[in-house]
């Protein structure tokens, strides 16, 4: 699949940023650590001005901007109406949040409980966005809405652990914690790249039901340019993907794990914090160029 550098900027940022709302709303539930109110207003702000910085940036996916309102209309079939519908209603959500906790509401629990379950939605209702594609073998799979909501909840731990430093509070107990989510997820990503190599084990024969004959396609599906050819048929060198793997799991997991483990202070909280966003727009780019749409067998090509 062609990815869309709009798509890797929505999935990653808007990502981190429902991920640092959680954390800021699960402390406010279970009463984790005491912070001022500025300081919760300031980290509720910062994780508004991620999720809409992505927001923003997956309109620019779409061929036609003006028609994004479309996108509301297929709530019961739909998971990118789910998506949109669930992502606006956290707006007034967060709100009230703040609202909350500027005025220090008795409800300010069941606002900050409203955003953690919102958070935590949206990011497994875009994940399914994926998964649920059955075409697509490296999607549709329990892994991908796994590590989508994994993936948020470390690059917005990083950011969360970075601002509690910042405003000096004692993080040993959180960078613990953080380090053993970041080793689970590198974890989980070595075993996804184990179960989807590249190419697959589906080929032509088993797509066509000629298991014990060889087939080929006399003619590609089309001769000329097309959103096919343009979108299913992205081909990366394998030497490539391989570089792009390993750089991928030092800055998304390495580099933030070594500095959990040795010096969490907020000056390197914040570098990898940047180094791990920068890692997961990697893992993004990978997660699509590694993807094997079945309509590739009508192109010619033997496996996917």
């Amino acid at each position: 699949m062609h990815p869309a550098f709009s798509v890797l900027i929505f999935t990653v940022t808007a990502g981190a940023g429902y991920g640092l709302l959680g954390w800021l709303s699960a402390n406010e539930v279970f009463g984790f650590w005491l912070l001022s109110v500025p300081t919760k207003l300031v980290i509720g702000v910062i994780a508004m001005v991620l999720i809409s910085i992505g927001l923003v940036a997956s309109t620019q996916h779409l061929a036609n901007p003006k028609n994004a309102w479309r996108s509301f209309s297929r709530w019961r079939s739909s998971w990118l109406s789910r998506e949109a519908v669930l992502a606006i209603m956290l707006y007034p959500i967060a709100a009230l949040y703040a609202a909350a906790i500027y005025f220090t509401w008795s409800s300010i629990i069941l606002w900050a409980g409203l955003c953690l379950l919102l958070s935590l939605a949206i990011v497994f209702v875009t994940a399914m966005i994926y998964a649920s594609l059955k075409t697509i073998r490296q999607w549709h799979h329990p892994l991908v809405p796994t590590l989508y909501l994994l993936f948020a909840t470390i690059s917005g731990g990083l950011a969360w652990a970075w601002l509690l430093a910042w405003n000096g509070v004692d993080i040993s107990a959180l960078a613990n914690v953080l380090a053993v989510l970041v080793a689970f997820t590198a974890l989980l990503k070595l075993g996804y790249f184990i179960c989807f190599k590249v190419p697959g084990t589906i080929d032509i024969q088993s797509a066509t039901g000629f298991s014990n004959q060889k087939v080929s396609i006399l003619d590609a599906g089309h001769s000329a340019p097309s959103f096919l050819n343009n979108e299913f048929m992205y081909d990366v060198a394998q030497t490539k993907l391989v570089r792009m793997r390993w750089m991928m799991m030092l800055a998304t997991f390495a580099v933030p794990l070594c500095t959990l483990c040795w010096v969490p202070d907020a000056n390197t909280l914040f570098g990898a914090f940047v180094v791990m966003m920068a890692g997961l727009l990697a893992e993004r780019w990978l997660f699509f160029a590694e993807a094997r749409h079945v309509v590739r067998l009508l192109h010619g090509q033997q496996r996917v």
